[in-house]
């Protein structure tokens, strides 16, 4: 079903059925934020699962910068001398909120707006995967108002300026976390993190985002990687942070929407092997790669969709024995990633279905969580995702899924 609250495509009993599951804390009124603020839970639980290359990875997002511009800041091109540069890595799509999608469930399901989106709660990220071998997790976002918190904005009370954005927050997307109030306690304000650093309670998977100023969106690369260099250089040293600890640094998106949507990464921390300090990968890498990396690293279950075939980062794929393929020089000059396939999220689906996981799927031993195969193995619903790196996009449409 299409579960959207701007884009009714589903019948009246369905949408309501969907909202009143997942939408607990969306007012957004000053009274009503601070009325569910006063009791809203937070968690902080910690674990230690030992992975092969790494035991932490801290995940930030940036906003909205091509390549080129990104790797010409001085903030960021610092950062990069401090680990390794990713020179191929690429976006899914645009606009930001499939990307953000992406980046936790393995798919965008059509996605090509930044509406007020709410995903199945039978659909599976990868913090299923993580929750299930004992791995703790967490997202802090700035300025988001209580942990939590499901609306689809929080400005600035004082200037009005855009701060917090739920199109950027991947956690919340999902009413797979949205309906467990202990999922939603771990969905805390930025300040949060500096508090579970000092406590010693930050987590083995985190997701970072800056507000709409840090990030960039509503300013600049330059603004944005004044931010991303504060935040982080006090870390680099800091050994309550640096615990065996990947950093990934990237975008969401680039800003033309005429160039092949390609965006900067990087990676660092006490994780990344001293002799690959200040080098570049070029190896093929997108969103779906940050989930195939965690995958592999700790051993997990996938989810059956773009993350099986995902590349794992080059100097963690050493550890995780798993094989990187190269993108086909025919098949990168015909996929450029700026716009979205037709699917449940689209602003005009011609085919409103959720793909089903490819429950065949097995790469490097890692199979499909079996809760997934349960949740889908009678669906009669069609599948599109293959083991490749080759994902689809507008111009090159899943096969068998209403297009072909």
């Amino acid at each position: 079903m299409r579960a959207s609250t701007a884009l009714f495509t589903a019948s009246a009993a369905t949408v309501v059925a969907a909202q009143s599951a997942s939408t607990y804390y969306t007012a957004t009124g000053a009274a009503d934020v601070a009325a569910a603020a006063a009791t809203a839970l937070t968690l902080s639980p910690t674990s230690n699962v030992k992975g092969k290359a790494f035991d932490r990875i801290a995940i930030i997002w940036l906003e909205n910068t091509d390549y080129t511009l990104a790797s010409g800041d001085p903030n960021l091109s610092w950062l990069a001398e401090k680990g390794i540069k990713l020179t191929n890595n690429f976006a899914v799509t645009h606009p930001s909120e499939p990307n953000y999608a992406a980046a936790i469930g393995g798919d965008y399901f059509g996605m090509n707006n930044d509406a007020f989106n709410f995903i199945d709660k039978n659909v599976s990220t990868v913090i299923d995967l993580l929750e299930e071998k004992g791995i703790s997790w967490g997202e802090y976002q700035e300025d988001q108002p209580y942990s939590g918190f499901e609306g689809f904005a929080w400005v600035n009370q004082k200037t009005g300026a855009n701060d917090y954005v739920r199109k950027h927050n991947p956690a919340v997307l999902y009413d797979d976390n949205t309906i467990n109030f202990e999922r939603l306690a771990k969905i805390k304000n930025l300040t949060m993190f500096q508090q579970d650093l000092e406590n010693d309670t930050l987590p083995q998977w985190m997701f970072i985002t800056p507000n709409m100023t840090s990030d960039g969106h509503d300013t600049s690369v330059t603004v944005a990687g004044a931010w991303t260099r504060k935040f982080v250089e006090p870390l680099l040293n800091d050994k309550r942070f640096m615990k065996n600890t990947l950093v990934l640094i990237t975008f969401d998106e680039n800003s033309t929407y005429s160039l092949k949507n390609k965006i900067v990464g990087i990676l660092l921390g006490d994780a990344v092997p001293q002799k690959l300090v200040n080098t570049t990968d070029n190896h093929f890498y997108n969103h779906y790669s940050s989930i195939a990396t965690v995958e592999a690293n700790w051993g997990l279950s996938t989810l059956g969709r773009w993350d099986v075939g995902a590349n794992v980062y080059d100097w963690v794929s050493k550890y995780t024995g798993d094989e990187l393929r190269d993108y086909s020089a025919s098949a990168m000059a015909k996929h450029w990633y700026n716009q979205s396939y037709d699917g449940v999220f689209n602003s005009a689906p011609h085919y409103p279905v959720y793909p089903k996981p490819n429950l065949c799927l097995e790469r490097h031993g890692r199979k499909v969580q079996e809760n997934i195969k349960k949740t889908w193995r009678g669906s009669k619903n069609p599948t599109y995702y293959l083991d490749t790196i080759e994902v689809n996009d507008h111009s090159n449409p899943p096969f068998r899924y209403g297009f072909n």
